[in-house]
């Protein structure tokens, strides 16, 4: 399967009707079990990156040029459609541009850029801070236009619920939404009332990280197509 065909199945399965859940995937065995267990779609996230290559938490630390070195390695063996948590793009605009390069190249279904603030300010108590919507718009802007794929997935994340309220959640959606991604990723997703705002404010497919709170049913009928599941495989192969 080329990475085109990968990418494709990618976007086809965010137009269709049935919610899927990914596979946490870090490297060629976990995406071979994956793929022999039934899954079409993989995840490589920077927190399974940082604890898998460094032995570290999730603080950022890895680098893109490890974190495309992993996607290099499970597209290499598997013919998972892998999306990728490319956290906040390692960067401004321009750095931006370089992550959708390299990670295109190696083979990337798709992948996420997030706003919030990255590095974290030191001694910072509390919420994390998000970047303002004008940056994030240059970004996801930065994104779209540096990718040569067209079916390279292009996905805007956003933890504005954890931190901001709803309407300026919904502000940050429309904005998003209004740059061309190819979808919009909400983490921190626990009430169902948000979710009915945000499907009423876009018209793009919807990812959503974990939301246990939500039945599965409620996420399809409201266009959601992917759903995390956390990453409680990782652990768990660790204590195996």
């Amino acid at each position: 399967m080329t990475p085109s065909d990968k990418r494709n199945r990618l976007r086809a399965i965010l137009k269709g009707d049935v919610c899927k859940f990914p596979a946490t995937v870090w490297d060629a065995l976990s995406a071979r079990v994956a793929e022999a267990a039934g899954y079409e779609c993989g995840i490589l996230s920077g927190a399974i990156c940082a604890a898998t290559v460094l032995g570290a938490p999730d603080h950022a630390l890895h680098t893109l040029s490890e974190f495309a070195g992993q996607v290099r390695c499970i597209t290499r063996a598997s013919d998972l459609s892998l999306f990728a948590d490319a956290d906040q793009g390692y960067g401004n605009a321009l750095n931006v541009m370089r992550t959708v390069e390299e990670l295109e190249h190696a083979g990337l279904a798709g992948l996420s850029i997030e706003d919030l603030v990255m590095p974290a300010h030191f001694g910072r108590q509390g919420a994390p801070e998000l970047i303002g919507v004008p940056e994030a718009i240059g970004k996801l802007t930065a994104a779209l236009a540096a990718r040569r794929d067209a079916s390279l997935v292009i996905v805007a994340r956003t933890a504005a619920l954890r931190i901001e309220p709803i309407a300026q959640v919904l502000e940050r959606a429309r904005a998003y939404a209004g740059t061309g991604v190819d979808a919009l990723f909400l983490t921190r997703l626990k009430r169902l009332q948000d979710l009915d705002a945000i499907r009423a404010a876009v018209d793009i497919p919807i990812i959503v990280g974990r939301a246990h709170e939500i039945t599965r049913a409620d996420l399809e009928a409201r266009g959601v197509r992917f759903r995390l599941q956390g990453h409680a495989v990782l652990p768990a192969c660790a204590k195996a």
